[in-house]
This record gives structure tokens, C-alpha cells and sequence, in this order.
């Protein structure tokens, strides 16, 4: 079986974009989702995809308690999950494949890393070895944070028992403490500092788009502009060559002519005209038409060629000034992530601009 689609799950637009592009790359429909809750919605109402990629850590519900929520759905537990995070600790890994993950794929994703998940999972659903569903009623494990909620629920006051005996007491230490709240400040400062960089990538990405865009709009309308003009001009050399051509074969066909008549007035004024001097005469005229004909249309073919090297030659000319006018522009103002980001997209459009130069 071919894997044809899959569902990127992920809160970052940016992440969303980099890997979609190399899954489409590999000709896969991608359909997205921007939480885990979004997901599971769309799980639940659309086609089952062949594979999803679920980011790690998310706002809310989190990646592995989207995993856990897909095993326990009979329709769902079947479906291939991969998980995306920056985790590459091989305990994470094996509580993770506890859960119901299939493979990890480390962010940034990379081709070959992507590629080696896909072969992998593709074997396996051709020979139908995927690893079954876990039982996650009986083999799931808390996580610390829940441990600790457990733990905190049972601490009681020495004051009074409230109907618990004393072997189900935890006494309320310091240590306890500690833990306790060492543990809450970890998780809110991780999610606090996830959601900042996916805005700041966000926002990032959403700039450059707007960059881009109004680059790409600017050099269209410049090429455009340019290759209307280059259409004019050389439409109206043509027509002035056409209209020189052409005076030169009447000219050159009129002197033929008089010659011939001057030759046949001396030869008796056309008395002695056979029938074999009219074929030849005939046969001379049709081949300077043809002659006129042939050599129009190779002037036409070469000017048109002509026309499109130069119209190519311009797009890219004018799409490289529009980078490195940009890239100075940009290059003192930048740190190094926005640089980074803003050269590959830069990249891409300026593939776009050849690709629309070769169009034309």
C-alpha cells in the first residue's frame, strides 16, 4: 500500500509549512490541523489518513495525549502516528513507542530522516507488520506532573483525617513541597516559552510572506512592463523590415523584368517567345515567391526566439537585483534565524520568477 496522505499536526505555522512542502515533495496530500483538539475533530469527521505527524509539545492538549486519545478510538488506533519534537533521549523514545507511537522524527525534519520513516513505514504496511495498538487501559503509565497531582490530592492536614486512614497519608514536607512546585513552575515556563517562539516564528513567517509577496508582485508587474515594451519594439522592426523586404523584392522583381522585356524586344518584340521560354519564366516567379515565403518565416522563427532569450534573460536579471537589493537592505537590520528564514524563502521565489520567465 502506498502511503498517499497524511495530517500535519502542529501549532506553528512555520513547522507546518517547512514539513508540508517535503511531504508534497514526495507527492502526499497534506491536510493540517493547529491543535491536537483540531485533530481529533477532524478524525473524527473526514477520510483516515494513511500517517500523521503530531508535534510534541502543543498548547493544551499535548502531543502524547493526543496519541492516547487516537489509540483508544477503535477507528483511529490503527493509523500510524509520528511523533515531531527535538527529544532525541532514547528513554522518551521508548515511552513514547509505549503510548502508541510508530517512529520519532527530530525537529527540524530532514529529507533523510523523513525519507528513512516512510520506506520504514511502508514495509510495514505492505507486509502488515505495524506494530499493534497498545492496551493503553493497562500498560499506560502517569506522567510525573499527574503523579505529583495524586500525590498533592492525598497530602492532609495534620489537624484532622477527614475518614482517610493513616497508611493512605502523605506527610506535607518541605521536599514535597518543593517538587510540587518545581514541577508546576517547569511546565508552565516550557509551555510559556513554546507558545513565545511559535508566535515569534509566526510572525516572522507572516513577514517575509508579505516581503515576498510584494516582491514577487512588483517584479511581475516590471517584467511585464518590460516584456510589453520589448513586444512593441520588435513588432514594429518587423513590420519596418516586412515593409523594407518587401520594396527591395518588388525593386529587385521589377528590374528582372525589365531586363527580360529589353531581352525579348531585342529578340523581335516577343515574336519569337516559345512556349518553353513562358514555363521558365513562370517557373522563375513561383521561385522567388517561395524564396520571399521561406525567408519570412525563418525571420519570423529567429526573432521569436531572439524574443523569448531576452524576455528569460530580463526576468531573471530583474528577480536577482530585487534579492540583492533586498538582502543589503536586510542584511544589517537581521540576526541570524530571520536571515536564515528569509534566504530560503528568497530561494523559493526566485525559482518562481524562472520558472515564470521560462514560460514566457
Amino acid at each position: 500500500m502506498e502511503i498517499k496522505n497524511a495530517l500535519l499536526v502542529d501549532d506553528s505555522k512555520v513547522a507546518r509549512f517547512a514539513l508540508s512542502k517535503l511531504l508534497e515533495n514526495r507527492d502526499m496530500q497534506v491536510n493540517m490541523a493547529g491543535s491536537a483538539e483540531e485533530a481529533l475533530d477532524y478524525l473524527n469527521s473526514n477520510e483516515r489518513p494513511d500517517v500523521i505527524f503530531m508535534d510534541h509539545l502543543m498548547p493544551g492538549m499535548n502531543g502524547v495525549e493526543a496519541t492516547k486519545a487516537i489509540k483508544r478510538n477503535p477507528d483511529t488506533a490503527s493509523i500510524p502516528v509520528v511523533m515531531c519534537t527535538s527529544k532525541k533521549s532514547d528513554d522518551f523514545t521508548a515511552e513514547a513507542k509505549n503510548y502508541g507511537v510508530y517512529h520519532i522524527l527530530n525537529k527540524p525534519p530532514q529529507n533523510d530522516g523523513l525519507d528513512l520513516i516512510l520506506s520504514k513505514l511502508s514495509d510495514d504496511i505492505r507486509n502488515g507488520t505495524l506494530p499493534e495498538p497498545p492496551d493503553l487501559e493497562f500498560t499506560e503509565q502517569e506522567d510525573p506532573a499527574e503523579e505529583l497531582m495524586d500525590v498533592q490530592a492525598k497530602v492532609q492536614m495534620n489537624s484532622g483525617n477527614y475518614g482517610t486512614s493513616q497508611a493512605d497519608l502523605v506527610p506535607l514536607t518541605s521536599g514535597l513541597l518543593e517538587q510540587i512546585a518545581r514541577s508546576a513552575v517547569k511546565t508552565h515556563i516550557n509551555n510559556r516559552l513554546h507558545e513565545l517562539l511559535s508566535s515569534l516564528f509566526d510572525e516572522q513567517y507572516d513577514h517575509v510572506k508579505r516581503i515576498v509577496d510584494e516582491s514577487s508582485r512588483k517584479s511581475e508587474q516590471n517584467t511585464a512592463q518590460e516584456l510589453d515594451s520589448f513586444r512593441a519594439a520588435l513588432n514594429s522592426r518587423l513590420e519596418d523590415f516586412k515593409e523594407d523586404l518587401g520594396k527591395e523584392l518588388n525593386q529587385t522583381l521589377s528590374e528582372r523584368l525589365a531586363d527580360l522585356r529589353k531581352g525579348l524586344a531585342g529578340a523581335g518584340g516577343g515574336q519569337n517567345f516559345t512556349r518553353e521560354q513562358l514555363d521558365e519564366l513562370k517557373d522563375h516567379i513561383t521561385s522567388v515567391q517561395m524564396i520571399d515565403t521561406e525567408f519570412w518565416q525563418t525571420l519570423q522563427s529567429e526573432a521569436a526566439q531572439q524574443a523569448h532569450d531576452i524576455s528569460r534573460e530580463t526576468a531573471q536579471e530583474i528577480a536577482q537585483n530585487t534579492i540583492d537589493v533586498y538582502l543589503r537592505k536586510q542584511r544589517s537590520s537581521t540576526g541570524r534565524a530571520y536571515t536564515i528564514g528569509l534566504a530560503i524563502s528568497l530561494g523559493l521565489f526566485s525559482l518562481g520568477l524562472a520558472w515564470i520567465a521560462g514560460g514566457f
